[in-house]
């Protein structure tokens, strides 16, 4: 394992990695099978949640370029689940 002072490149392809899930669940990414673009809000909020979760426990252990990674995906991510779920709510009236 990695010191915790030293950046673990696995952390910043996992960050990645589920800001493209949440992505494609809110639309933003077609979907690679049908090459649609579908919106799920319960999968997206279900991802970022993970994501804030993952921020709040390792609050304090990450390197500066981590913070900055996970913090700029929950505030790209926050604003587009907010818009898919109006657009969501628009629809339903």
């Amino acid at each position: 394992m990695p010191s915790s002072s030293a950046a673990d490149p696995r952390f910043n392809e996992f960050v990645i990695l589920q800001a493209q899930n949440a992505g494609l669940f809110l639309g933003q990414i077609p979907n690679p099978h049908s090459g649609q673009k579908q919106i799920n809000l319960r999968a997206a909020k279900s991802v970022i949640d993970s994501l804030e979760m993952l921020a709040s426990k390792t609050y304090g252990n990450l390197t500066l370029s981590e913070e900055k990674l996970l913090s700029t995906a929950l505030d790209n991510l926050r604003p587009l689940f907010n818009a898919a779920a109006e657009v969501s709510n628009d629809q339903a009236l």
